[in-house]
């Protein structure tokens, strides 16, 4: 138990990409959905920044959302390609739409989607009846080839063909 609030997985991890996981709205699943992206983007560059976005995202979702109010949220990992990996919160909705604030850091709080915007690549939300997706990509370089070159095999934890996953 985790503060007030048991720790309670509501469904298994899906095996298949992306890898997702459902929790109860309620702050203590926090730092487990924090554990569950980290677990999953073990030799990632981006696995820091992904980690605290997803933090920010899953409180939000408990703060601005149903999810919050005795409901869920569900957070998603996937690696689309090469140099690309992507968080994402799935809430159980509200009535407003996730916006960036300007990132003042002597504010007391509306920082966070601010934060996310500066530290990704890019970041969105989509309707997800009867919630909403917010999702959050970081990227970073990867080797291109040279076409007169022949194909050299690299160890699927370089960074240059990270292409994620649970740890083996």
């Amino acid at each position: 138990m985790t503060g007030a609030y048991p720790v309670l997985h509501l469904g298994p991890v899906r095996s298949t990409r992306p890898w997702a996981r459902t929790y109860r709205g309620t702050p203590a699943s926090v730092p487990e959905a924090r554990r569950f992206v980290g677990e999953l983007l073990t030799g990632c560059p981006a696995r820091e920044t992904l980690m605290a976005c997803v933090s920010e995202l899953c409180a939000n979702a408990i703060a601005h959302t149903a999810s919050g109010r005795g409901g869920v949220f569900t957070v998603e990992v996937d690696c689309p390609r090469d140099g690309i990996a992507r968080v994402a919160v799935t809430d159980d909705g509200g009535p407003s739409v996730p916006a960036a604030g300007r990132l003042d850091l002597m504010a007391g709080g509306g920082r966070g989607l601010a934060m996310v915007a500066a530290c990704t690549t890019r970041w969105g939300f989509r309707d997800a009846y009867p919630g909403r997706t917010v999702w959050a990509e970081a990227s970073w370089p990867v080797a291109v080839p040279s076409p007169r070159r022949e194909t050299v095999t690299r160890s699927p934890l370089r960074p240059s063909g990270w292409r994620g996953g649970p740890a083996a």
